[in-house]
């Protein structure tokens, strides 16, 4: 098969697996869950030998295929979207596997197979895309067949979680399509390989117009990647779904947006800095308020959700300081590379376990499941393995990508330090490396809190339950598709040099990063200080605040989790609560527009549009219904007469008629005045299109 052939197979087979599968289903659920793992074990072995296939040592394969209606898809590839390919597939690999024992009780999984499978084909044309357009296309695609995801149990939770995940994608696509119009306008290109070059001949007079359209066009990608104020379909959406299903899209569907942000900023705004700068401060925000928002969680999988938009806001301070570093952007471009492969190893492994808690005993409450995990040392050691590589702990994956962000941010400090900074002061670099240093700190602090509640505590209720009921809580290919990913965090963390390095050389291209001025030093006393001084942090505020102030005596006087976030503060409910009255607003604006415009049309009746008075129209329009009518009449007389029915006809055929052609006539008004006006409408919205191409001029 052709390199070109290759990346459309990529794309495509997932969505025809997904249709098999489905069919199979209807027969044999067993053939089925076993079609549907071997069709992504091709995919993932596809991805694997094209990896490591010649095809990247002659450069980027590019794929066009014109498809319906004329549409033209273009697919390139090069090293960061083969890696990412590759992770997408390995982590549908192990959640397929595990979906086998964690639906093995749930209804319409003939209809999950199907999204799940559809997904990945979308998402691996996210990832293989040459162009904004057909990143956009698959980005679309993806977002609706992993709605069906959210929904799965159709419960009331689910499906407002649901509408809220809906919301976002379509209200962002809308937006991002937007974006998309006004950069093909400005540049004349979507295609990556022509956004630097066409952004360099823009005039100093379209920079404004680029930057409105680079805005717009990241909106979408920003609202699925969990992005501080979009991320509020996060906490909702991940403890409704299914385990497997949340693992993929905290650890694939978010880094989509992820691809689409750096789409943007490598090649649009490539060493820009007032741009990274923006980026930036999104990523601070994001990234300390979903740590804030899960030291106060009390629900497993939400608190992991409230992780995810945090570790994402670490991925936005690394995209944010390649445009501040410029040329000198290595360090950055590594660790956002790293951070976005470790994130999504981390969260297959955690959401993972969390299934696994959450198929023997469906709660979800730390209070309801802590003890769970005593006695059960493999478990704990997977679940460990994560916690121990989000927080960053030295000699984890985490720990690594984390270094070299911060690195990242000391390195501009000093150049603000300098006075040769575009942006910000020496104290406001100073304070946004504090804060990163906090986020990581309360990183450590909540991960701490979800294992000792569910692996050290004692359950002072239901302890020998857990033990003695719960002794053979997964099975074997369970087992597989959790510590299989669980052994590769240690391993990517402690020999760094052989695992991370080479990972990190295959997003350079994309990125536009350099080679790194020197090699990394990762376990120096320098660089294991920020570490350090995070972890004691987390320590602080674990004994501090969760074990204090976030933590009471109930009424059996059992300490017990409690959830303290004030209601009021729920970002969902307040936009909610803003678009219902938004919306009431608009209902009376309506109404009083409506009444303007009848009040205009009475008076234009009275006034210019006088009629003729109703008596002569009356008489002049039904004298042949008149006519009619009498003729119908005498005709039902003589009928009576002469055949004597019981039952004679009745005689009201005049005032039938003559109430029947005025309905006709006045229906033909209606129509014609209802032309009219959609006639003047159109008219309206050329002149004000015109207008707009005139001012673009």
């Amino acid at each position: 098969m052709s390199g070109n052939g290759f990346l459309f197979f990529l794309t495509v087979w997932p969505m025809e697996a997904a249709l098999l599968a489905y069919i199979i289903g209807r027969f044999s659920k067993k053939g089925r869950d076993l079609f549907a793992d071997g069709a992504v074990v091709l995919e993932f072995a596809l991805v694997l030998a094209l990896l490591l296939s010649g095809l990247l040592s002659a450069g980027a394969s590019e794929f066009w295929w014109e498809g319906f209606c004329g549409l033209g898809l273009h697919l390139e590839l090069d090293g960061f979207r083969a890696l990412y390919g590759l992770i997408a597939a390995f982590m549908w690999v192990m959640t397929t596997i595990f979906s086998r024992e964690y639906l093995a009780h749930y209804r319409n999984r003939n209809r999950y197979y199907l999204f799940v499978l559809l997904t990945l084909g979308a998402v691996m044309g996210v990832f293989l895309s040459a162009d904004l357009f057909t990143a956009f296309l698959f980005f679309e695609v993806m977002s609706f067949t992993s709605y069906v995801w959210v929904a799965h149990d159709e419960k009331e939770g689910a499906m407002r979680a649901a509408g809220t995940y809906l919301a976002v994608a379509v209200i962002g696509g809308m937006v991002t399509l937007m974006g998309l119009f006004l950069l093909s306008h400005t540049l004349g290109t979507l295609e990556f390989s022509g956004l630097l070059s066409a952004c360099r001949t823009v005039g100093a007079g379209e920079k404004r117009a680029l930057y409105l359209a680079g805005g717009l066009t990241a909106f979408g990608f920003a609202a699925k990647a969990g992005v501080f104020p979009l991320h509020i379909w996060l906490p909702k959406a991940h403890p409704v779904a299914p385990a497997p299903a949340s693992a993929l899209l905290s650890g694939i569907l978010t880094k989509t947006g992820i691809f689409g942000l750096l789409a943007i900023s490598c090649n649009i705004f490539r060493y820009d800095p007032f741009w990274g700068m923006a980026i930036f401060v999104f990523g601070v925000l994001t990234m300390f308020g979903g740590a804030l928002l899960a030291v106060f969680s009390v629900d497993l999988k939400r608190t992991l959700a409230c992780s995810s938009m945090s570790q994402i806001g670490f991925i936005l301070v690394g995209i944010g300081l390649q445009g501040l570093l410029g040329e000198e952007n290595a360090l950055a471009v590594r660790g956002t590379l790293l951070h976005m492969v470790n994130h999504s190893l981390i969260k297959l492994v955690l959401f993972l376990v969390a299934g696994v808690i959450y198929m023997n005993l469906h709660k979800l409450n730390l209070n309801e499941i802590r003890g769970f995990g005593r006695k059960k040392p493999l478990l704990a050691f997977c679940f460990l393995m994560g916690a121990l590589g989000i927080g960053g702990i030295p000699l984890w994956n985490g720990y690594i990508s984390k270094t070299l962000l911060h690195e990242s941010i000391v390195e501009y400090g000093a150049l603000a330090a300098k006075g040769l900074s575009v942006c910000g002061t020496a104290a406001f670099w100073k304070g946004a490396e504090w804060i990163f240093l906090i986020s990581g700190g309360m990183t450590v602090a909540y991960m701490t809190k979800l294992f000792v509640a569910v692996f050290v505590e004692r359950n002072q209720e239901r302890q020998e339950e857990f033990e003695q009921k719960y002794k053979s809580y997964w099975n074997l290919e369970s087992k597989f598709a959790v510590v299989v990913p669980a052994l590769l965090l240690p391993v990517m963390g402690m020999i760094p040099g052989l695992t991370m390095e080479p990972v990190a050389k295959l997003g350079e291209g994309f990125f536009g990063g350099g080679p790194l001025a020197h090699p990394v030093r990762y376990f120096s006393l320098e660089n294991l200080s920020g570490g350090l001084i995070s972890i004691a942090i987390g320590a602080l505020i674990y004994f501090g605040v969760i074990r204090t102030i976030l933590m009471r005596k109930g009424e059996k006087g059992i300490r017990e989790y409690v959830d303290r976030w004030p209601a009021w503060l729920d970002l969902e409910r307040m936009i909610r609560g803003i678009g219902k009255g938004l919306l009431e607003v608009l209902a009376v604006l309506c109404r009083v527009l409506d009444r303007t415009v009848d009040g205009m049309v009475v008076f234009a009746r009275k006034t210019t549009h006088r009629q003729l008075k109703e008596d002569k129209i009356h008489v002049a329009r039904n004298r042949l219904a008149y006519a009619m009518g009498c003729f119908l009449e005498w005709g039902s007389e003589v009928l009576n007469k002469t055949v004597r029915r019981k039952h004679p006809v009745e005689k009201a055929y005049v005032r039938r008629l003559m109430e029947f052609e005025e309905k006709t006539v006045r229906t033909n008004r209606i129509i014609d005045e209802s032309l009219s006006f959609a006639l003047l409408l159109v008219c309206i919205g050329l002149i004000v299109v015109l207008l707009y191409l005139l001012w673009l001029r």
